[in-house]
């Protein structure tokens, strides 16, 4: 009786994915297992292009700056400039992009090569976001907010997996052969999104689409300010977070490692932000996170390197979970209901962000130390809360 129930619910499910609302989610996400993969491998390249180009801690950020900027940078233009090819051709072709981009400082052997590689790269994966996205929100329409999470959870996923898989290869051979092999797995991914990702991208019923667009936009802004201070919160300690392991006694394959963990807790937080985003409403559960986030950021300071590997994944869940509640609400609070727009919006805000506050940071540490630039980035999250409160009457049921 129990095989017979199980069957047909697993024949549904297999059926879901593979009609083209199925396939749009599962085409965005794994583009977004990739490219946020490789925005976040290069967190372990960083010490070694350290010792090999002589960067100190604000121009490291300013190198890793040409990639993220480049994306952040490029969301509305690019997405605007390849909107009319659909979305299937732009992630495809944007996928190849950044893997031109890894190929290029693979082939090169001089830091021209590696900033013309990390532009490159950046170009390319300035598309996935809204694009991927949008993919979402058309073919799910007011039903959205659950595979956005699930699109979200997927680049989660990737920030797990590439770090510790050229962590690990960093340790059996020199960091451009690796970078090499990121970029076949790129092309293989853009090769696999053509059969996947439907010719036609599917869009929900028009009723459905009407309901996910008559949320109010004048919240628009402040949810991009918190989204732009979480995001540097982030950002600014990931910058630190490998220097931080080695002065612990932490190898490469520490560093690698320690990324994962942080970034399978990000993964964990994506569940478990959207259950307490449930109960708590998007408000409070934001006021939440950001609060534990910057108490276990400075706790990270004073421990020992086991201590520590034991806290990241804890630090993961707040750190990176937040994200999901707010890219959920994008569509809610989308500026006259054009959520393709605000999603390039926001992504532009939110990796722009990313992009220069390590700078400061780095700036910041490189005249006070290294400990200093870490507090500044904890105490970040707390600047959130005023903001978030703001929302409160803007967000109806959502809000707590």
């Amino acid at each position: 009786m129990q095989a017979a129930i199980a069957e047909p619910r697993l024949g549904k499910a297999l059926r879901g994915w593979t009609s083209a609302q199925g396939r749009s989610l599962l085409g965005a996400c794994i583009a977004h297992t990739l490219h946020d993969g490789y925005t976040d491998l290069l967190y372990v390249l960083l010490p070694l292009w350290q010792t090999e180009f002589g960067l100190s801690y604000s121009g490291l950020a300013a190198v890793r700056c040409l990639y993220s900027g480049t994306m952040g940078g490029l969301q509305i233009p690019g997405d605007r400039l390849i909107r009319p090819l659909g979305s299937r051709v732009a992630l495809v072709c944007a996928t190849v992009v950044a893997a031109s981009g890894f190929l290029t400082m693979a082939l090169s052997h001089s830091f021209t090569g590696l900033c013309v590689g990390l532009v490159l790269a950046g170009v390319g994966s300035s598309v996935q976001h809204p694009r991927g996205s949008v993919l979402v929100t058309q073919a799910y329409g007011s039903a959205a907010r659950a595979p956005l999470g699930i699109y979200n959870f997927a680049g989660d996923l990737g920030k797990a997996i590439f770090p510790a898989l050229v962590a690990l290869l960093v340790t059996t051979m020199a960091w451009r052969p690796a970078v090499g092999l990121m970029a076949l797995i790129g092309l293989l991914v853009a090769l696999a999104l053509l059969p996947v990702l439907p010719r036609q991208a599917y869009e929900a019923p028009a009723e459905e689409r009407h309901r996910a667009r008559t949320g109010g936009g004048s919240g628009f802004a402040l949810l991009l300010m918190v989204g732009a201070l979480d995001t540097a919160t982030r950002m600014g300690y990931l910058l630190f977070l490998p220097f931080l392991l080695h002065a612990k006694g932490g190898g490469q394959a520490s560093v690698g490692f320690g990324l994962a963990a942080l970034f399978i807790g990000g993964a964990l937080g994506k569940a478990a932000c959207g259950w307490l985003g449930g109960r708590l409403g998007v408000v409070w559960s934001v006021i939440a996170t950001e609060a534990v986030t910057a108490c276990l950021i400075i706790a990270s300071l004073p421990l020992s390197l086991g201590p520590t590997m034991v806290l990241l994944p804890l630090l993961g869940i707040v750190l990176n979970g937040t994200s999901s509640v707010l890219y959920g609400t994008v569509p809610e609070l989308a500026p006259k209901g054009d959520s393709g727009r605000a999603f390039a919006i926001f992504y532009t805000g939110v990796i722009g962000s990313g992009a220069l506050a390590p700078i400061a940071y780095g700036a910041l540490a490189d005249h006070a130390g290294q400990t200093v630039g870490v507090i500044a980035a904890g105490l970040t999250a707390l600047a959130t809360v005023p903001m978030i409160l703001g929302l409160r009457h803007r967000l109806g049921g959502t809000s707590g």
